[in-house]
């Protein structure tokens, strides 16, 4: 499944031409990969929900174009044939649970499909199948929603996401909210979503340690402009700019730097928790051997 989507020069103005009109896109030019595993960054204001809604075009550019897939979306754009993007880009916006209304989990996840005209038969199917995918198990089916935890709840709504079958899934701050463990087993599932199903995965999220862990490509959003897009990699090893722009680094990197600051070096800056332990074990298993040979 490949599934581009590009920004060619998109501003966004909220009410133009009225005395509350307000900017808040300037000039985005972004090509996201397609099948990546992309993160957006940025502080609160800067525009990150403004250009999500972007992606699957429940917002227009105000100039410029964003290509989807095979579909130009300009802001002559009609939105009467807009349906087929909302089933390939999927949105699971935040706290997705409170979207859920049906009185069980089986009509609520069934819900999206049937609207696009699955049969019954295919939408049960599609239910008993999404909900697999999210960690739950059949006897889940016929349950109200509501009986259910604020984690279940969750994947619940992720299910009737998935149940579109979209190429694209857009998180927006999936895991808030949720405890340490809770945040794992969700990040976990959307991993595995992308590399098992082929789901491009476009999170929006301000936890660097999220993006160091799953990203493959990663966007800095600030005050509705772009300032940085490339390899997280190539990104965290800026410190000294991520620092000026009050964005953090991810922990393990934050540690490492730490260390360097007192004399230690390594082959490449460690992003993740166990890229952190490679480097320092020969550092160590080194240090160990000098100390038994005094």
């Amino acid at each position: 499944m490949a599934m581009d989507i590009r920004f060619e020069k998109v501003d966004f103005t909220y009410q133009p031409n009225s005395p509350f009109e307000q900017r808040v896109l300037f000039d985005i030019d972004l090509d996201i990969p397609s099948n990546s595993y992309s993160a957006i960054v940025g502080h609160t204001g800067s525009g990150k929900s403004t250009l999500l809604q972007h992606l699957n075009a429940l917002l227009k550019p105000t100039s410029g174009k964003v290509y989807i897939g095979d579909r130009v979306i300009t802001p002559e754009t009609s939105n009467k044939n807009l349906k087929p993007i909302r089933k390939k880009v999927g949105i699971v916006f935040q706290f997705p649970e409170s979207q859920l209304f049906d009185e069980t989990v089986a009509l609520d996840i069934a819900f999206g499909p049937k609207n696009f005209g699955v049969s019954e038969e295919e939408s049960a199917r599609l239910a008993s199948e999404m909900l697999k995918l999210v960690g739950l198990d059949d006897s889940y089916l016929e349950r109200s929603p509501f009986d259910l935890s604020g984690g279940q709840m969750r994947r619940v709504a992720i299910a009737g996401v998935l149940a579109m079958e979209p190429e694209v899934l857009i998180l927006d701050e999936p895991t808030a909210g949720l405890d340490p463990k809770g945040r794992k087993d969700m990040m976990d599932m959307f991993y595995r979503l992308h590399k098992e199903r082929g789901i491009g995965i476009i999170l929006v999220t301000h936890l660097m340690d999220d993006v160091a862990e799953y990203a493959d490509f990663m966007v800095v959003l600030e005050k509705g402009k772009i300032q940085k897009q490339g390899h997280p990699r190539d990104i965290f090893n800026d410190v000294k700019w991520l620092r000026e722009k009050q964005l953090g680094v991810p922990t393990a990197t934050e540690f490492a730097f730490d260390l360097m600051a007192k004399g230690m070096e390594f082959s490449r800056l460690p992003l993740t928790a166990e890229e952190l332990s490679e480097e320092l074990l020969p550092i160590l298993e080194k240090r160990q051997v000098l100390s038994d040979d005094e």
